[in-house]
């Protein structure tokens, strides 16, 4: 079995739309917006979305979940969380050294926690 997809809520799809447009800049996804609630980037294998909550509640980020995404080397671990800082994104751990990857940790607009290891 493998991941195929994930999505994170916003309640702000402009401004999610933005910060994963330019997180994910050069990283040769594929952008999707089948609908004006969810916008996708499609790689080798798996998608990532943003989508606005189907129930038409506010989005919440959900406590003790976290999205990982592996970029590959640790300079790109400190290049993706430089860069989603300059978004706008929170620091919720600096690129190090954890066990055997090296990973740093963000909170995105919405305040979903996404994880960057090698």
């Amino acid at each position: 079995m493998k991941m195929n997809y994930f999505v994170v809520g916003s309640n702000n799809m402009a401004a999610a739309t933005k910060f994963y447009d330019s997180l994910f800049e050069g990283l040769n996804l594929e952008k999707l917006v089948p609908s004006d609630r969810m916008t996708y980037w499609l790689g080798d294998g798996f998608a990532f979305s943003v989508a606005l909550p189907f129930d038409g509640k506010a989005a919440t980020h959900g406590n003790g979940s976290m999205l990982g995404f592996n970029v590959g080397t640790a300079q790109e671990v400190k290049r993706m969380h430089s860069l989603a800082l300059a978004l706008g994104g929170v620091c919720e751990g600096q690129p190090g050294q954890r066990g055997p990857r090296f990973s740093a940790y963000v909170r995105d607009l919405d305040k979903n926690k996404l994880c960057f290891s090698d």
